[in-house]
């Protein structure tokens, strides 16, 4: 009933940036947190920036002064903006979000997206 899907991703020279979308449709009656996960080759899923929807963040260490998210709650959507990329960004970057999906009641349902690639060259 559900579906995150993003945009955005693609091949970028280091230092340059993108800007991720992803979008959320479906039966949705409201949307809780909202995050950014990447996943590079060999490495475990990793969380890269997180918003709730009052718009708290949380970014992992590593992309602190480069990246930015953000959210339009009354488009379902959420936003990565990505600046200053290293090749060690490299990686596939999913949209998750804690969905109360509509004639389900109270409990959050975690979605993923189908994930975007990010390439950073040197």
């Amino acid at each position: 009933q559900v579906q995150l899907v993003e945009s955005g991703g693609g091949l970028v020279q280091a230092g340059g940036s993108l800007r991720l979308v992803c979008a959320a449709s479906g039966s949705i009656f409201s949307i809780n947190a909202m995050g950014w996960y990447r996943q590079a080759p060999g490495k475990q899923r990793e969380l890269v920036a997180g918003i709730i929807s009052g718009g708290s963040t949380n970014y992992a260490d590593s992309v602190k002064g480069r990246f930015t998210i953000s959210r339009d709650n009354n488009k379902n959507m959420v936003y990565l903006q990505m600046n200053s990329l290293k090749p060690e960004d490299t990686a596939v970057y999913y949209c998750n979000a804690d969905i109360r999906v509509v004639g389900f009641g109270p409990p959050l349902y975690n979605y993923w997206g189908q994930g975007t690639q990010v390439t950073v060259s040197s």
